[in-house]
C-alpha cells in the first residue's frame, strides 16, 4: 500500500489535509463523543470497490470488534505522537478473522478505515 499511496508523499499529505479539512467542517466522525467520534463516508458498493468506508477520530480505545474479512485503515496523526493499535500514523492491515480493541495512545489521530463487503462483528455493547 504504502508504494501505490505513501502517507508521508505528496499525494498521502495532500489526502490528510482534505481529511483535516473535512473534520474541521463536520463533514467526517461527527458521530459519538471522544475518546471515539466516528461517521460512515459510504457503505460497501461497486463504486467503493466492495469496501464500506469509516472515519473516526480517536484519543483512546474504542469497542471491540472482529473483522471477518479483515481491515485496512489509514491513520493520521492529528497532535502528540500517537500510536494507533501500537503502529504509527499510515496504513495499518488487519488480517481475515482478526480481533482488537482499536486504542489510540500518546495523542489524537484521525483514521480512514475500509472494511471489505462492509462486515465488522461487535464484540461489546456500542
Amino acid at each position: 500500500l504504502t508504494r501505490r499511496l505513501d502517507p508521508a508523499g505528496p499525494e498521502g499529505r495532500r489526502i490528510a489535509a482534505e481529511m483535516k479539512q473535512l473534520l474541521e467542517q463536520g463533514e467526517v466522525a461527527n458521530r459519538g463523543e471522544l475518546p471515539v467520534r466516528w461517521g460512515r463516508v459510504s457503505k460497501a458498493t461497486d463504486e467503493t470497490l466492495d469496501l464500506s468506508i469509516d472515519v473516526v477520530l480517536m484519543t483512546g480505545a474504542g469497542p471491540k470488534h472482529r473483522h471477518p474479512n479483515g481491515e485496512v485503515s489509514f491513520a493520521i496523526a492529528l497532535d502528540g505522537d500517537p500510536r494507533f493499535d501500537g503502529k504509527p500514523e499510515g496504513w495499518v492491515v488487519l488480517p481475515t478473522d482478526s480481533v482488537h480493541v482499536p486504542t489510540v495512545e500518546g495523542g489524537t489521530m484521525l483514521i480512514a478505515y475500509f472494511l471489505p463487503q462492509g462486515a465488522m462483528e461487535f464484540l461489546e455493547a456500542v
